[in-house]
């Protein structure tokens, strides 16, 4: 998202321009947010969390969406797209265009200099106000980390760092497991077919 906002709309208003953009707009307190483009490594990393999670969900009533799925967090009235995002059972959604979730059990965001801060604190004060979020992955571009939030009892959030490429990281959400080695294939260098990591990122 750009620190910078483009202009002023209603919610309502933001919606129907939005959906004739051909770029994505981030949304809050009447603000609209041009998003920025993705990197090699970012687009690697989300397709290899993508893949990795959705053919776990295969024949179960779980769905998994790749940076278009809008999300609203409607008890700030956020409109934003995540990286990633799964809703299990019912998938809800604001209205009959069936293009912004309201109701998701696990959100991924991969990590970059122009939005670490936001992702880490006021994206995520967002995000914990959704009462069906379980879990939180904050995935970095430069290293092998990824930060596991975890929903508690309480609405208390539990972390998790996993720092080695042989972890596997449970996402209790979705019933799925992580592996980092396949999450970072391509991106960081793991064995002899692995290339040179970008030196550019997002």
């Amino acid at each position: 998202m750009s620190a910078r906002p483009e202009f002023f709309l209603t919610a309502q208003d933001y919606l129907a321009w939005e959906r004739q953009q051909e770029t994505r707009h981030e949304y809050l307190d009447g603000h609209v947010f041009a998003m920025t483009g993705a990197s090699r490594r970012h687009n690697l990393l989300c397709g290899n969390l993508f893949a990795a999670i959705h053919r776990q969900l295969r024949g179960r009533p779980c769905e998994i969406y790749a940076n278009d799925m809008r999300v609203k967090v409607s008890e700030t009235g956020m409109y934003t797209y995540p990286d990633l995002v799964a809703a299990c059972g019912e998938p809800r959604f604001e209205d009959q265009a069936i293009d912004t979730l309201l109701n998701p059990v696990l959100i991924v965001e991969v990590l970059s200099d122009s939005t670490e801060r936001y992702d880490r604190g006021a994206k995520f004060t967002h995000y914990r106000s959704l009462p069906s979020l379980r879990e939180y992955l904050l995935v970095s571009q430069t290293e092998c980390r990824v930060e596991q939030y975890a929903r508690q009892p309480g609405n208390q959030w539990l972390l998790t760092e996993h720092q080695d490429l042989d972890a596997c990281i449970d996402l209790e959400s979705l019933g799925c497991r992580l592996i980092l080695s396949e999450v970072y294939e391509r991106v960081l260098p793991i064995g002899p077919a692995a290339t040179a990591p970008d030196p550019d990122h997002e």
